[in-house]
């Protein structure tokens, strides 16, 4: 039927989407390209540490290799929603989840092609399962992303990613002396607790998911009550109005 309007193409709609077309040029200047590519050059030549030393590889150094690799690559994603114009951009009628799911798009289609190339720079022996290296690099880079997408509700801070490049840091290096041995979160291929440790895997990248979907949303603004104004009484002049 003509003149109908399809669901969903309201004007208000509309606005947005050719709103958020606008951004993406603008979005794609301000993404920290510099800190990716340094953290993803760092991660490359972790993952190629086993294979330039020479001689045989064991499993346990290609998968602590990976996941040197992987957190590399996450501190390099900390910076992702580094924005000083960030004042200015929260003004466009553009949601923050979409505002931030468009930089995770510019983002994703690359660390995909890196992270192949990482996992195949270990020598094929020396080489975990794809499937449970790679939810434990999506674990960190969702946490990282966690992180930084905290940093920016909760202050409101431009360059969120300084601070949690270096928290992020600090937990991988406390995470594998503090971790319960139950959980297991970072055993080598062929250990019994492998595939119980990469259950505790999903599980933590689950919450940092759901962590990163909570603190996208832009936080609701308590409106104040409006306090009536008291009139006072006039006072007379002291000396009367006169006769």
């Amino acid at each position: 039927m003509t003149g109908t309007r399809v669901a969903g193409n309201t004007p208000a709609h509309e606005a947005r989407r050719g709103v958020l077309l606008q951004l993406v040029r603008p979005v794609a200047r301000t993404v920290p390209w510099w800190a990716l590519a340094a953290g993803g050059g760092l991660g490359l030549l972790a993952a190629a540490l086993p294979r330039l030393s020479g001689g045989e590889v064991a499993p346990w150094a290609g998968v602590n290799a990976l996941r040197a690799a992987a957190l590399c690559f996450a501190l390099g994603a900390a910076f992702l929603l580094d924005d000083p114009a960030r004042q200015t951009t929260a003004a466009v009628p553009v949601r923050r989840v979409l505002r931030h799911a468009l930089r995770c798009a510019f983002v994703l289609p690359p660390a995909a092609a890196w992270w192949t190339a990482a996992v195949l720079l270990v020598p094929e022996e020396a080489r975990p399962p794809a499937g449970d290296i790679t939810l434990e690099a999506a674990t960190a880079l969702v946490l990282a992303l966690a992180g930084a997408a905290f940093a920016v509700r909760r202050r409101g801070t431009g360059r969120p990613g300084q601070a949690v490049a270096a928290a992020l840091l600090v937990a991988a290096v406390l995470a594998p002396l503090l971790t319960p041995s139950e959980w297991a979160l970072f055993t080598a291929p062929g250990d019994p607790r492998w595939a119980d440790g990469h259950g505790h895997w999903t599980l933590l990248l689950c919450a940092a998911l759901l962590a990163v979907a909570v603190c996208c949303v832009e936080p609701v603004r308590r409106l104040q009550p409006v306090r009536r104004l008291r009139t006072r009484p006039a006072r007379a002049d002291k000396g009367g109005l006169g006769a």
